[in-house]
């Protein structure tokens, strides 16, 4: 059993856990079908409300496992060619999934956030960080280019000049430059992550389920349509939203003055 990419359940909650601590959770084509098949799983789950992304040991991710890429460098450079590009594109029909599954996806930053790592970061909806976490899109110093949608994330997170310095130059930078970048939403002493983690779950878990699902679709798509396009989105959006149990019960529990209980939709 492939168990470089773990999934727990927890009621509404799934956790996807990227298993290879001992190699700082390294991408190599063994996590790749794992990470095709858990994201793959979680995406087809309706019950679900939540999916954290998080690594085992130390580091969340420290990009590609250069080890298992050496092991093709005996291949003849076409052969080099369509192994790695078949890889490739698996790993992207796994960002595809967290990109377009309904629940939203909270991501848990500790120690390495490199290469592939900082990828699928930016594939997270929400990203919480610990203050020791360091980031680096690492690619120019094995002579490759980004993968994981690096290219398209990154300019639309922290603009075209930004994203060019990061890519470009290659260099680390810390968790609270990632915090003024907007590449995470919160930073955190490691000892109370976990903690912050668990109450951004809990909210996500109690929302009003269509109207989190919409919001996630909505911005997720805004990029590729006109003003026009977006705002008739929108009005749709909303009108869904409002023939939802839960659009009933947040309006009464404002005109009773207390909490609202979601989740009979």
């Amino acid at each position: 059993m492939n168990d470089t990419v773990l999934l727990t359940r927890d009621g509404p909650v799934a956790t996807l856990t990227l298993n290879r601590p001992d190699a700082l959770n390294a991408l190599d084509f063994a996590m790749v079908d794992a990470l095709l098949a858990r994201t793959a799983d979680v995406a087809a789950d309706d019950t679900l409300r939540v999916v954290v992304l998080q690594g085992a040991g130390r580091h969340f991710m420290a990009g590609g496992d250069i080890r298992s890429f050496a092991g093709e460098l005996a291949h003849a450079p076409a052969a080099r060619q369509a192994a790695f590009q078949r890889m490739v594109e698996r790993v992207h029909a796994a960002i595809e999934h967290l990109h377009r599954m309904p629940h939203p996806v909270v991501g848990r930053m500790h120690g390495a956030v490199a290469g592939f790592g900082l990828s699928l970061m930016n594939a997270c909806d929400l990203v919480l960080a610990s203050d020791d976490a360091y980031f680096a899109s690492a690619y120019r110093h094995i002579a490759v280019t980004p993968d994981g949608g690096g290219s398209w994330t990154l300019p639309r997170l922290v603009g075209t000049r930004k994203a060019m310095e990061i890519f470009l130059l290659g260099e680390r930078f810390d968790a609270a430059e990632a915090l003024r970048l907007g590449l995470v939403n919160k930073v955190l002493p490691a000892a109370q992550l976990d903690a912050a983690v668990a109450n951004i779950v809990r909210s996500l878990a109690a929302a009003p389920v269509v109207a989190m699902r919409n919001a996630k679709r909505l911005v997720h798509d805004s990029s590729g349509r006109t003003l026009s396009e977006q705002l008739q989105a929108e009005a749709l959006s909303f009108g869904q939203c409002a023939a939802t149990d839960d659009f009933v019960e947040g309006i009464t529990a404002f005109l009773e003055k207390r909490p609202p209980v979601f989740g009979r939709d």
